[in-house]
């Protein structure tokens, strides 16, 4: 197929097909039939593409560049469109447009929703939109693995102490990853349990976690949350999608205790703690610094949650956030704390460099050896570049569809970066269901650009433009 390796696209549709087994047996124990048929539909539907695909795709290991960014597009495309069936097929008289809409935004974990109240969803489509965005964090994660070439030597130093690149270990490795988030999932899940929050609901968030997705088992996370305790360990736990997923593995299992693997979550932990103490002190009033700490960690982990505050004036601070994102290897999105850092490093001692030519200045990352590469620099500088090319596209059509300017700004942001709409960036309110096709459309198209890394645009363009 075009040199695509929809081999393996079809290890997704198998974990579909799971998650649909799953909710099945979750309807029959606790008499939820009023969407039951839609399980059976993805059941049926997710085992014959994988089986198809499994059989029929074949595996090129020397495949390119540009055919594995073709088949990561084809996947955040083809895999959505069978988790819509539920959303579809379900009593609640969607269209295939919306159906999608919501099925695109939960796999890649933005968390755009058409509902407008969760109260009239039945418990297993809330729990079949979590599992959407579940799956979605783990394909994201496997696409970097898949992309791995795309990215620089110094960002995998930080995966090689637990994963390898041999392509024929690929399944072992795979494996790996797949434990390790489920375990994740499961540590979450258990640790909102004994915090009282109620079964569902722990699981619903522990499936939106991990995945740094959007969507609440509710209208409101008040609804959830109920006390200080609840709320400081909610924060704390959504930094699970901040950090790296392999830097609790490195920090409790590993062998080689060699600070490369934890250059990058050494950089985090000093911008968590910057942020969260300029915070403390400039912006704490009415002892409302919990709620400003969930913004925090939610905004840096691209989730988005937020709790009503009395504090509406921090929307683009919280946005700035947003942009940064979190670690490389995370279901974060962001353009990546550790570029946005050394790219400021590297211009700034370029600056200094003219105006103090007899002085060496250091490109190197603290507390390692690790220089600046200047081909790693002019990704970064193209990976910003690109970004702001597509934030001021989608503004523009954003704004050509009817959507308020500064809304078509904010709305724009949280698309390319995978977060949800909430209190804190003043969109709590806004209505995806009214919203014209063609703006429909090219929110799905953005989501999925913000997903992959800008990078993979910038060399599909090179690849079609300009052929040798």
């Amino acid at each position: 197929m075009f040199g695509l390796q929809i081999k393996y696209l079809s290890l997704f549709f198998g974990i579909t097909s799971v998650l649909s087994f799953f909710n099945i047996i979750y309807s029959y124990y606790f008499n939820l039939y009023l969407n039951l048929d839609t399980y059976y539909y993805t059941f049926i539907t997710s085992i014959l593409i994988f089986l198809i695909f499994y059989k029929f795709g074949k595996e090129n290991k020397k495949s390119n560049i540009f055919e594995k960014i073709l088949t990561i597009f084809l996947g955040y495309l083809l895999i959505p469109l069978v988790l819509s069936i539920p959303i579809y097929f379900s009593i609640y008289d969607l269209t295939f447009l919306n159906s999608y809409f919501e099925s695109i935004s939960g796999f890649t974990s933005t968390g755009f929703s058409i509902f407008e109240n969760i109260k009239l969803i039945d418990q297993s489509l809330i729990l079949w939109r979590s599992s959407i965005q579940w799956i979605g964090g783990l394909y994201f994660l496997f696409s970097i693995i898949y992309l791995i070439d795309i990215y620089d030597e110094s960002f995998k130093k930080t995966l090689t102490n637990f994963t390898s690149f041999n392509s024929s270990e690929s399944l072992k490795q795979a494996i790996k990853i797949f434990v390790l988030y489920s375990l994740l999932t499961v540590f979450i899940f258990i640790s909102l349990n004994l915090l009282s929050i109620r079964t569902f609901d722990s699981l619903n968030l522990a499936l939106t976690i991990i995945s740094s997705g959007g969507f609440l088992p509710v209208n409101d996370l008040s609804n959830i949350i109920k006390d200080n305790y609840q709320l400081t360990a909610l924060s704390l736990l959504m930094l699970f999608s901040f950090f790296s997923l392999f830097f609790i593995y490195n920090l409790l299992f590993s062998k080689k205790k060699n600070i490369n693997f934890f250059y990058e979550d050494l950089h985090l932990v000093i911008y968590l703690i910057a942020v969260v103490s300029i915070f403390f002190i400039f912006f704490s009033f009415n002892y409302d610094f919990l709620y400003n700490f969930l913004a925090i960690t939610s905004s840096i982990s691209n989730i988005g949650f937020s709790l009503n505050s009395q504090q509406t004036n921090l929307d683009l601070v919280y946005l700035i956030l947003v942009i940064i994102g979190g670690s490389f290897f995370s279901t974060s999105s962001g353009l990546r704390f550790i570029k946005v850092y050394s790219l400021f490093k590297f211009s700034l001692n370029q600056i200094l460099s003219f105006s103090k030519p007899k002085n060496v200045f250091m490109n190197k990352l603290i507390f390692t050896k690790i220089n600046f590469n200047p081909d790693e620099i002019n990704k970064y500088f193209l990976t910003i570049t690109i970004f702001i090319l597509s934030l001021f596209i989608l503004i523009c059509l954003l704004s050509l569809g009817g959507i308020d300017f500064v809304k078509s700004i904010k709305l724009s942001i949280l698309t390319l970066m995978n977060t949800v709409n909430s209190s804190i960036y003043g969109l709590n309110e806004f209505n995806f269901n009214n919203l014209e096709f063609f703006t429909k459309y090219c929110l799905i198209f953005f989501m999925i650009v913000g997903r992959i890394e800008l990078l993979t645009i910038l060399l599909l363009i090179r690849k079609f433009l300009f052929k040798n």
